[in-house]
């Protein structure tokens, strides 16, 4: 566990490296105290209820579908009772968890900041980022170098658009905080996007794409 974000409202901790894919799980905390926020349950998930020590959950948040960021679901539950949220819009998800739809622009209050809903299909239809502060933990929509996977092209259409018209329009300086992987800024992610967008690709294009290099 390692702290990656603080604004003097909250702390960010990642929980990295997690299971067969190694995911990133984030733990907020409101700095003033009280009930801390779990972004996303990997597998492994017994080294977030370590890293949450005491601190009691207010809610569980799943950035996407996909089964490796939602295999250690069955620890985390086992530890709290918190409601557990995903997508609105999300499909592929096991109706028995009880999960709580998030629209776009939802708000959820962490302490005395508020943690927004940013609806960003294309890896998933229903995947989502969350922006608090000038920090952005972006699921499987956006890593360094790059976005998410895609099945097909218009899956990445739909991912570029979601990442150049939703998140880009964000401060240079934030944060972004991947389900797998290093961290990121938004300016960095926008200079790298521009080398892609100069090049012309193939109109199939898809996959695991790089705006250096594809």
């Amino acid at each position: 566990m390692a702290q990656v974000y603080t604004d003097g409202q909250v702390t960010i901790e990642v929980v990295p490296d997690l299971g067969s894919y190694a995911n990133n799980a984030y733990i907020i905390r409101p700095t003033a105290g009280g009930p801390a926020t779990v972004i996303d349950a990997p597998e492994g998930a017994e080294a977030i209820v370590e890293a949450l020590g005491g601190t009691p959950v207010e809610r569980i948040v799943v950035t996407h579908s996909h089964f490796d960021h939602w295999a250690g679901f069955d620890v985390l539950r086992a530890h709290t009772d918190a409601p557990v949220y995903a997508g609105a819009q999300e499909t592929n998800l096991d109706e028995s968890r009880g999960i709580e739809g998030l629209e776009d622009g939802a708000v959820l209050a962490v302490g005395e900041t508020d943690l927004q809903v940013l609806h960003t299909p294309g890896h998933t239809p229903g995947s989502i980022c969350l922006y608090v502060g000038h920090a952005l933990l972006s699921g499987d929509t956006l890593f360094p170098g790059g976005p998410g996977r895609t099945r097909d092209a218009e899956s990445l259409g739909q991912l570029i658009e979601s990442i150049t018209t939703r998140l880009y329009s964000l401060r240079e300086e934030t944060v972004v905080l991947p389900g797998h992987g290093a961290t990121t800024t938004i300016g960095d992610s926008k200079r790298e996007y521009e080398v892609f967008a100069s090049k012309e690709h193939d109109p199939d294009l898809h996959g695991d794409v790089l705006w250096l290099e594809s």
